[in-house]
């Protein structure tokens, strides 16, 4: 049982990291006044790819692993900490490029861009042989709230978060991706 609640808890901090970026995304665009049907819409949206990008990313890292074995372990600690560092840069960076319209393909395509991350962390979740539904069911969840939760904040706050929460979440991919290569 100790087991299950310390998968679930790193799972759904992991969660919370990947879903960082669309939480920064939502504080932005919810700067849109965007209606709360729309808003419901976009977190589901969001949600959805952050089930579908991981279960392609579990799929290919146990391909990985049954071919590469340690390797496999090697390479996808190095993802996460790429992913990481990547995330920290972009959270700082002082422009950010072009809002992405909430509706139609522009949805699709921010719902793709903000869940790739996940597709990549989720390539070392199959290497080590993480619980499939555990981990789509955290993801997917964690996602929507985030995205919900940016969404709302942006709205009412216009913009005092911002690129921050982009960098904690980096930090945190950073820090597992530490723990995989070094310990």
């Amino acid at each position: 049982m100790a087991d299950l609640f310390g998968e679930i808890l790193t799972l759904t901090l992991m969660a919370f990291a990947l879903a960082m970026d669309a939480f920064s995304v939502g504080l932005g665009m919810g700067m849109l006044k965007l209606r709360l049907r729309q808003i419901f819409k976009i977190g589901i949206t969001i949600g959805i790819f952050h089930v579908w990008m991981p279960l392609f990313g579990i799929i290919a890292g146990r391909l990985l692993s049954e071919k590469f074995g340690d390797i496999a372990t090697y390479v996808g600690g190095g993802l996460l900490v790429i992913l990481g560092l990547q995330m920290i840069w972009s959270g700082f960076q002082k422009e950010k490029s072009s809002m992405i319209t909430p509706v139609g393909m522009g949805l699709m395509l921010f719902g793709f861009t903000v869940s790739l991350d996940s597709f990549s962390a989720s390539l070392t979740l199959g290497i080590y042989g993480a619980k499939t539904l555990l981990v789509l069911t955290c993801f997917g969840i964690t996602a929507t709230i985030l995205t919900w939760l940016g969404l709302l904040i942006g709205r009412k706050v216009q913009g005092w978060l911002g690129s921050y929460s982009e960098a904690l979440g980096g930090s945190i991919l950073l820090a597992f991706g530490l723990k995989l290569l070094l310990g």
